[in-house]
């Protein structure tokens, strides 16, 4: 009998212990559960509340641009919207509760306008000009270097002028370029565009633009900063017949201004760069809104130089605004197009490209 008893309560201590494990396992799991969910809840909040801080961002952005218009006639970076530490006080006046939000604005007129280097005729032909500026360009990016000593500029100006032009039957610029039929032997196959290029990262897409090339390494910044589709002529978003191309003086960092100029001219473009900025104390020294008075000053009125390219007007801009909570971001990048409402008069923002990352 005793034995007996003491089996039954073997069996008894063993099926407790077993079932206390099981409520513990159940109990764990349950809190494992609960704290994921409650995880999960806080960072699709954080989410949606680094939305909204960048969205902020892009329409303060906005707002500063709309006024700089109503103030100024010319676009330059002596301007608040150029002003990293303007921007900053600006936004200290939209408060949230926990996080931070930075916003940086990029004038795309200080760009070369890729969709500009065919005429506006199909683009059957090179806008010439631009072809130039393109040239000056690739060569600089080619001599910085090592690594893009084996670049050909033709192929790659010749392949650009292909990928955009329409209605040549897919004849190549000269023995060099690359229509559907180059794109059509590639793993994976794909055709040429034959229209204005719609996304910067379609340039990696044609002949002679590498990676590298475009993203840049850890000493030189690739062509993707220098570069835009958005021009002065668009229908919706890009450029379509820019057949001018203008670049604004006044924001063009010193690759493109090296492309405006005759070759070996980087201390033309350094002195430009310098006359820009040029301070007495707190104020800017130079008046820019004319960009003949800029060229006379650095010794340029008699170079063999295309005036016309010069432009110190912009309305296309590029905000880019972070909001952060912790190690959590939300970028949002919109390009934005400033025009006058044709009712009211009044000057808005289009949005043209909107980007959230």
């Amino acid at each position: 009998m005793k034995t007996i008893l003491e089996d039954h309560r073997g069996i008894a201590l063993l099926l407790t212990v077993s079932i206390t494990a099981l409520l513990v396992a159940v109990v764990l799991e349950l809190h494992r559960n609960v704290r994921a969910s409650l995880i999960s809840t806080a960072m699709t909040r954080d989410r949606f509340v680094l939305s909204e801080m960048a969205t902020s961002g892009v329409h303060a952005a906005m707002a500063v641009l709309i006024k700089d218009k109503k103030e100024s006639f010319s676009d330059s970076l002596q301007e608040d919207w150029a002003d990293p530490e303007k921007l900053k006080e600006i936004l200290n006046e939209v408060s949230f509760d926990e996080g931070g939000l930075s916003v940086r604005i990029i004038d795309e007129l200080g760009k070369i306008q890729i969709n500009a280097l065919v005429t506006s005729d199909g683009g059957q032909n090179f806008n010439e000009p631009q072809r130039l500026i393109w040239e000056r360009f690739l060569n600089w990016i080619k001599s910085q270097h090592e690594s893009f000593e084996d670049m050909d500029v033709t192929v790659i100006i010749n392949s650009i002028k292909d990928w955009l032009d329409t209605g040549d039957d897919d004849a190549i610029t000269g023995v060099t370029g690359a229509e559907s039929d180059y794109y059509e032997d590639l793993d994976p196959p794909y055709t040429s565009r034959n229209g204005p290029v719609r996304h910067l990262g379609e340039l990696m897409r044609i002949k002679g633009i590498t990676p590298e090339l475009f993203y840049g390494n850890d000493e030189i910044q690739g062509i993707s900063q220098f570069v835009t589709i958005y021009g002065t002529e668009d229908t919706g978003s890009v450029t379509t017949s820019a057949e001018s191309g203008k670049i604004n003086i006044n924001t063009a960092p010193l690759p493109v201004l090296l492309s405006l100029l005759p070759s070996e001219s980087e201390d033309v473009a350094q002195a430009i760069i310098d006359y820009r900025e040029a301070k007495d104390g707190d104020a800017y020294t130079h008046d820019l809104s004319s960009p003949t008075a800029m060229v006379g000053a650095v010794g340029l009125a008699d170079a063999d130089i295309d005036f016309s390219l010069f432009t110190s007007i912009s309305d296309i801009f590029r905000i880019v605004a972070t909001g952060s909570i912790g190690e959590m971001k939300t970028t949002v990048t919109a390009i934005v197009k400033r025009e006058q409402n044709t009712k009211t008069g009044k000057w808005e923002c289009r949005v043209l490209s909107w980007k959230a990352e």
